[in-house]
């Protein structure tokens, strides 16, 4: 019976600001979709986002810093009769204020979509006059989400005073395993403050998962239904109360099917998450 084989829907988590419900895996698109012209390698993207749509995705995020990321996912959209089913993600990633409405109207070309869902000042860079320019696209109705990022554990003072000051829909910043800084004051403000969090970095750029994979994973890992190591450390990501998603980058079918198992069968407890959490660490 082929509904019997039909996967079940992955886990979702709403976006406080709206009630709005996001699948917890999402797929990022950095250095692994940044093929530039090449007709196979655009073609293999496009397969990796079908793949994650049949499996209930939805967010898919970029920037105008990823190379041809954007105009490959534009493709793979395209192709694929998704430009108005994709929760898009993007960012504004340049200096000057006044340049960033034609940058993110040149962004959204390349996606080839209505609009775009979020847009995130990128590492804040330009912050105030980007978030300006954000709030009132928002306000015309051009634009459903606003947000901020920043990477590699950078800046966190200063993110913490835009969180406190200014009115945010989501964040995204690093967390994964070993990078839990963000766990002492920026997700907790997140919490109190009702702004989502989407989580990059999960599998440090693939580091982590070739640190772990050396090793076998754990026996009692079926606890929680992880049957890689993918799962496992993504599933140590989205359970954290305050997160809301995570977004893996793959160019891989079969990575891309492993991440997205991250979001069914169960999640960690608080007492599993540090087991998991020293396991790793002691690898």
């Amino acid at each position: 019976m082929p509904a019997l084989a039909q996967p079940a829907p992955p886990l979702k988590r709403p976006i406080p600001s709206t009630g709005e419900t996001l699948p917890v895996i999402g797929l990022g698109s950095w250095q692994t979709f940044n093929v530039g012209d090449d007709r196979a390698l655009r073609d293999g993207c496009a397969d990796v986002m079908k793949a994650f749509f049949d499996l209930g995705g939805t967010m898919i995020d970029s920037s105008p810093m990823y190379g041809s990321s954007q105009p490959v996912i534009g493709y793979g959209l395209q192709k694929l009769g998704k430009t108005r089913a994709v929760f898009s993600a993007d960012k504004v990633w340049i200096s000057s204020g006044d340049e960033g409405p034609s940058q993110i109207e040149q962004s959204r070309q390349y996606w080839r979509v209505p609009y775009f869902h979020l847009m995130q000042v990128h590492n804040l860079r330009s912050w105030e006059a980007q978030l300006e320019t954000l709030q009132a696209m928002k306000q015309a109705k051009r634009l459903r989400y606003v947000g901020i990022t920043t990477s590699h554990g950078r800046r966190h003072d200063e993110f913490e005073r835009i969180m406190r000051d200014h009115e945010l829909d989501f964040i995204q910043v690093t967390y994964n395993i070993l990078d839990r800084e963000v766990e002492q004051r920026i997700l907790p403000l997140a919490r109190e403050k009702g702004i989502a969090v989407i989580a990059n970095r999960p599998f440090r750029q693939g580091d982590l998962i070739a640190a772990v994979q050396r090793h076998e994973l754990p026996d009692w890992a079926a606890e929680i239904d992880c049957a890689n190591w993918a799962q496992f450390l993504l599933k140590f990501v989205i359970s954290h109360p305050a997160m809301t998603c995570a977004i893996p980058a793959t160019s891989r079918v079969d990575h891309l099917r492993e991440n997205m198992g991250a979001a069914r069968g169960r999640l960690p407890d608080e007492a599993m998450r540090r087991r998991m959490a020293a396991h790793v660490g002691q690898l």
